[in-house]
């Protein structure tokens, strides 16, 4: 299957907060999770910056907005994912980053903003570095379709996973 970036989706901006993980929310909210303004599950979420103890929290909390998605194989696979993303945003960069992930009738979309215009770059990763270097050659294997969209300050990094069975 040919992976395609495709643009578009939800931007987040704003002020940042203090603490390592806060779920904004949204005018839609409901008891059961955050919508958006059509009713769409969505998960907003700001991390702190260089916090690498926001990754289990985030995993959390997707794997929280996708209980109900009934995709499971494809709910560990976003999780592994969006893990990656955030991840890179922590580490390669010294700013704050914003998570959104939105499930709608096509599947699910997961975006990580970071305040570093530098784009990111598929590695072949190197056996002496350990684990480093494969984040996005895992999001390249197993997403339906990411990208990069560049902003004035920074950039998202993005993927799609379809409401398919795994």
């Amino acid at each position: 299957m040919k992976r395609q970036a495709r643009g578009g989706g939800p931007v987040v901006s704003g002020a940042f907060s203090a603490k390592t993980v806060q779920t904004t929310t949204t005018a839609g909210d409901t008891a059961d999770g955050t919508t958006d303004q059509h009713g769409v599950p969505q998960l907003r979420l700001r991390l702190g910056r260089c916090d690498l103890r926001a990754v289990p929290q985030v995993r959390r909390a997707l794997r929280d907005l996708l209980a109900h998605w009934g995709r499971p194989g494809r709910s560990e696979i976003a999780e592994l994912l969006t893990s990656e993303l955030v991840t890179n945003a922590l580490v390669h960069t010294t700013h704050d980053a914003l998570l959104t992930a939105t499930v709608g009738p096509r599947g699910l979309r997961v975006e990580v903003r970071d305040f570093v215009g530098r784009r990111p770059r598929l590695r072949v990763p190197n056996a002496d570095d350990g684990t480093h270097g494969r984040g996005l050659i895992l999001v390249q294997s197993l997403a339906d379709a990411w990208g990069v969209r560049i902003h004035g300050v920074g950039k998202v990094v993005w993927f799609e996973l379809d409401g398919g069975v795994a």
